[in-house]
């Protein structure tokens, strides 16, 4: 799988005419069209009817065979709705969008393009909330777009990235990862053991396509996207915050001790979630809440 070229985000292909909730198709910056919806907040004090500006927008990664229409991923944008704006979009390869999943390389670019959109729609706080392979884009995304007051402020970038890009349209005010992994190729579980077999064969890729409906590249990383655990200390000073089950069946509790390990000494919160399985399906609507909280905490969102 071809590691990316993070550029610049291309505008909407369509015009944002439509009433709320607005749904659009976005281009990448590698010209792959992405579904995305965009839905006002809906708490009926404070932000609600407030203009774009004053309040923020949440941006939802979602997970491995997800979808805009999933719904885990719209049970988590009504929750989040209550305290903020909501961009919800198909990473390429699943639903709508167009293009093949490349599990976490090529998505940082449609992550972009949905970020930007919603500052074009007047948002000027923007937080990122990925699940899974969604919560790998967002730290990944979070290292490599910078706003442009933090530009040159983040460590340097190996053979596999560009460095840190400073783009007032595509960059992350916050992040927050739900049940990612901490390191890529790991098979260390059963699930996730399967999981390499629908991405790296054949049968694997013709179950994920008719049985997921998700369509997945065949090419290997060529170069290999930055790690995770890579990707986390080049987040700073953006607030980040790692949320984690304890009886996740895809990563034990390892890969979050290990991301927040690396993010150094108050470089990110961590929130181990008692009897919590795995990413968007496993959170419940108190978690999801409590996320939204501290996504937007100290704005009128």
């Amino acid at each position: 799988m071809s590691s990316a070229s993070e550029g610049r985000i291309r505008r909407s292909s369509v015009s944002l005419l439509t009433p709320p909730p607005q749904c659009v198709t976005l281009l990448t910056d590698d010209g792959v069209p992405v579904e995305a919806v965009y839905e006002p907040c809906t708490r009926r004090s404070g932000s609600r009817g407030a203009a774009p500006a004053d309040t923020t927008a949440i941006v939802v990664a979602h997970g491995f065979t997800g979808a805009v229409d999933r719904p885990a991923v719209r049970r988590a944008a009504r929750v989040f709705a209550r305290h903020a704006a909501v961009v919800t979009f198909s990473f390429r390869g699943h639903g709508r969008s167009g293009g093949r999943s490349t599990v976490g390389d090529r998505e940082v670019l449609d992550l972009a393009a949905a970020v930007a959109w919603a500052r074009e729609l007047g948002h000027r706080r923007v937080v990122t909330v990925g699940f899974s392979m969604g919560g790998s884009v967002v730290l990944r995304h979070g290292a490599l777009y910078d706003a442009p007051a933090h530009a040159g402020a983040r460590p340097g970038t190996d053979s596999a990235v560009p460095g840190a890009y400073a783009d007032a349209g595509a960059h992350a005010d916050a992040v927050v990862s739900v049940s990612a992994p901490a390191r890529w190729y790991y098979r260390g579980t059963a699930p996730m053991r399967r999981l390499h077999w629908v991405v790296t064969r054949p049968s694997g890729r013709f179950v994920g396509r008719y049985g997921f409906r998700t369509r997945i590249a065949t090419e290997d990383w060529d170069p290999v996207p930055l790690p995770p655990v890579a990707a986390v200390p080049r987040i700073a000073p953006a607030p980040l915050l790692l949320v984690h089950g304890d009886r996740d069946p895809y990563f034990p509790l390892d890969h979050p001790r290990m991301l927040a390990e690396a993010a150094g000494p108050d470089g990110a919160e961590l929130w181990v979630e008692r009897g919590m399985g795995h990413a968007e399906n496993a959170a419940d609507d108190a978690l999801l809440d409590r996320i939204a909280a501290w996504a937007t905490d100290g704005t009128t969102a």
